[in-house]
């Protein structure tokens, strides 16, 4: 096995160095794969603290010095001060922080075994109606890019009817809602559909890389819903869809690397903290049963874009495992993510039979 430095890959794969050597985050070639280039590694292990004059912001990549940006008062919401400050966890995820988060329609519910926590009856049964409406769609082909076929359009569906909107055309290419456009209906982290693709086709990908795991959450019964929320929440921490959340320091603030300036702009590497093996037990494996798990990385419980991301990875998977029960990768493809701010699967190509 290669020595874990990235002066072990090619020099066309290597991150590009600023001054005193530490990885260029936004340089040419460090955002097509952070993990591969061990870019993320390089800075935990010999830059826990730094600043990067291209994205203007000092990098926190462990997880240690991430969870405490977070969650301390000492830090704050970036550029404006509205972000939750103290034990409440800052916006990252699907959330993205919205001053004025609308919750979803009808109320919130009382969890059910296949269902997320603070789903309501119209967001479910319009996410499964709109999963099952496309996984038929795509059923009777020889191949399917799950990425433009499945995981752009069920995001919009659901979105839809989250905002009071009438049940999206399915006939048309999907695109912003009305309300996204014009600012009206939940205005909230809810209308980022994009991050929810991305996550979306993260979960599928991780979950069609395992027959066996594909196998045990095909059943309806607790277990299966449980597997399933698991899977959710260990994609959110191995596969992030927003790589990066910025946060302030109101004072000085002392973290692994030195300290940190009072009034500082301050970029916490999700992607990197979430693979931190101080933290966590073979961090780069996809294990939804690990006893590591951490609710941390997976943002507010209560965001509208967060319940929606995880009924919509649910159902979206029951939905295709009904429709074609033997969907499998088309002979030769593995999945690649790209992007270095927000990061998901380029193609999802299936055999839905």
């Amino acid at each position: 096995m290669p020595a874990d430095r990235s002066e072990a890959l090619p020099t066309a794969r290597r991150p590009h160095r600023l001054a005193g050597g530490q990885p260029g985050l936004l340089e040419p070639g460090a955002s097509t794969d952070p993990y591969r280039l061990r870019l993320y590694r390089v800075l935990r292990t010999d830059f826990p603290l730094g600043y990067d004059p291209g994205l203007g912001a000092w990098l926190l990549s462990r997880y240690a010095d991430v969870a405490l940006a977070l969650t301390d008062p000492r830090f704050t919401g970036y550029p404006h001060d509205g972000a939750p400050r103290g034990p409440v966890p800052a916006p990252l995820g699907l959330c993205r922080g919205s001053l004025v988060c609308t919750p979803l329609p009808d109320g919130v519910t009382a969890p059910g075994p296949s269902a997320a926590p603070g789903s309501t009856p119209a967001t479910l049964s319009a996410v499964e109606r709109t999963a099952y409406v496309l996984a038929r769609r795509i059923a009777g082909r020889d191949r399917a890019d799950l990425v433009g076929e499945f995981c752009r359009w069920l995001p919009a569906g659901a979105d839809a009817v989250a905002a009071g909107l009438s049940y999206p055309d399915l006939n048309a290419p999907p695109r912003p809602a009305a309300h996204q456009r014009s600012g009206g209906g939940t205005g909230d982290c809810a209308r980022h559909t994009g991050l929810r693709e991305r996550a979306l086709a993260s979960f599928l990908a991780n979950m069609l890389d395992d027959p066996d795991l594909l196998a045990a959450v095909a059943g309806s019964g607790a277990g299966a819903g449980m597997l399933l929320g698991r899977a959710w929440t260990e994609t959110l921490r191995r596969d992030p869809p927003v790589q990066i959340v910025l946060r302030r320091t109101r004072t000085e603030v002392r973290v692994s690397g030195g300290t940190l300036p009072g009034g500082a702009p301050v970029a916490c590497l999700i992607g990197a903290a979430g693979r931190d093996p101080a933290r966590f037990a073979a961090p780069d494996r996809f294990d939804p049963l690990r006893a590591d798990a951490d609710p941390l990385l997976t943002g507010p419980a209560g965001c509208p874009a967060a319940l929606l991301g995880r009924l919509e990875a649910e159902h979206g998977l029951r939905a295709l495992l009904t429709a074609m029960p033997r969907i499998r990768w088309v002979e030769g493809f593995r999945p690649a993510s790209s992007g270095v701010l927000t990061r998901g699967p380029r193609a999802l190509l299936v055999r839905p039979s």
